[in-house]
């Protein structure tokens, strides 16, 4: 069967290059060369290859520097390292900068074809096993999946496999579309409760008049338009996990309510006596800073300790860049099999785009505009040109010193000034990019007569 991996080889000794070169072919591969780093950047950054076989000794640039660079910008291209000076510091350094393999020249055909199964059986392991499947998660669902590989993730996926066989409460902070709810959906499903009810509940979306009735159920007859007995969300997710949504929209009535269900373990009908015994997991979401709704006496004290046994938070997209790549990858192949055309390459270029765009949206908003070119283009490699203009203007239009020489007050007038043009005017976003606090911009921008516009 012919294999189908696309394959870099780059060494500066040309007999090893056509060595292995017609080693692939006998695969049916056919691979591209190159004999130094700079000419292999320059092939990883016009198309993407599954493996890069890669010499340690190189004039201009050693292969230590250029896999470092490889795992940067390219985290799902694996490398196989190549040397003829080996050393057992040398092997686990390569190994701890990401390579997966590591050859010793001059090495026979048989070590070659070993260390290229090995790597066809990793590659194929680790597209039927995802992200969390990998790390001991999983969410029991093909749309439900953490990907991430920068460290703040991986404390996450941490945290996640911790907590998830307890039962204690757990606070989940985050900016909209972080994925909250895709990491309370793994703790429940990494939990002894996997088997019993995931109830989810966006509190912004529930009417404050049925609230109520919504959460603990009703009998019949008990006010107006009660016409029958109704069970309450907390009683159909007993033995599961309950999960609130944007907790902090809760009214202070419902707070308290929701404090002795936590306290009591049980909960009762609106217009009955009877109690229901409750043996629920409580998950909480938030994209508001709960102790500064305590302190402004919006949110019970109590409660929020009560929910907040076990915080964690999600930072930003902007914060944890490296991980964009991985996104862009896992959404560009899930996306197209669900609107069956055949997966598309990303151009270097252009991922340096969503590198470089703030998301102010997060994950979601990435999923949807990566779901939007993927659907009006046809390209079998997406440009820069494919990408929407509000995220491809933002890229490289940053000209500080177009007309020589700026005092120092007016490159930090004109930063400010791109960095709220970035934002979409959003204050504390452009603060929290800008490495300053809320209340430090709005001086600045009063300073430089900059718009005080806010979205």
């Amino acid at each position: 069967m012919q294999d189908k991996r696309k394959i870099l080889i780059v060494d500066d000794e040309a007999v090893v290059r056509k060595a292995v070169e017609r080693a692939l072919q006998t695969r049916g591969i056919t691979p591209r060369s190159a004999s130094n780093g700079k000419e292999a950047l320059g092939f990883l950054a016009g198309q993407r290859f599954d493996l890069v076989l890669l010499d340690i000794r190189m004039p201009d640039m050693d292969g230590m520097e250029l896999l470092q660079i490889i795992k940067s910008k390219h985290p799902s291209t694996e490398v196989i390292m190549i040397t003829g000076y080996p050393t057992i510091e040398t092997a686990v350094d390569c190994i701890k900068l990401g390579a997966t393999d590591y050859l010793v020249k001059p090495f026979r055909l048989s070590e070659l074809e070993a260390a290229l199964e090995k790597n066809a059986r990793s590659a194929k392991a680790l597209r039927s096993s995802p992200s969390l499947i990998e790390r001991g998660l999983k969410l029991g669902q093909e749309d439900g999946i953490i990907i991430g590989q920068s460290r703040p993730m991986q404390k996450i996926f941490e945290k996640i496999v911790r907590v998830a066989p307890t039962d204690s409460s757990v606070l989940i902070t985050g900016e909209s579309g972080t994925g909250k709810e895709l990491v309370a959906r793994a703790i429940h499903a990494n939990s002894a409760r996997s088997s019993n009810v995931f109830m989810a509940v966006d509190c912004s979306a529930l009417v404050e008049a049925l609230m109520e009735s919504e959460l603990f159920g009703h009998v019949k007859g008990s006010f107006t338009g009660a016409h029958q007995t109704k069970h309450g969300l907390f009683e159909l997710a007993n033995t599961g996990t309950f999960f609130f949504d944007e907790i902090a929209n809760l009214s202070l009535n419902i707070q308290a309510k929701l404090l002795r269900v936590i306290q009591e373990r049980e909960c009762m009908k609106v217009g009955d006596q009877k109690k229901i015994k409750l043996d629920i997991r409580i998950i909480s979401a938030s994209n508001k800073n709960l102790e500064e709704s305590v302190k402004a006496g919006t949110f019970r004290e109590d409660l929020y300790y009560r929910l907040s046994v076990v915080p964690i938070h999600i930072p930003p997209l902007r914060k944890r860049r490296e991980d964009i790549a991985l996104l862009s990858d896992y959404f560009i192949e899930r996306i197209s099999r669900k609107i069956k055309r055949p997966i598309p390459e990303i151009s270097e270029e252009a991922m340096d785009v969503l590198r470089d765009y703030p998301w102010p949206g997060n994950v979601r908003e990435l999923e949807h505009t990566i779901e939007r070119v993927l659907v009006l283009e046809d390209a079998k490699i997406i440009r820069p040109g494919h990408l929407p203009a509000s995220i491809s203007r933002t890229h490289g239009d940053f000209q500080i010193f177009s007309e020589g020489p700026i005092t120092l007050d007016e490159l930090e007038k004109r930063y400010i000034s791109f960095m709220m043009k970035r934002t979409n005017g959003k204050k504390t976003e452009a603060a929290d990019l800008l490495g300053i606090n809320r209340k430090t911009l709005g001086l600045k921008l009063k300073r430089y007569e900059l718009s005080q516009k806010t979205n």
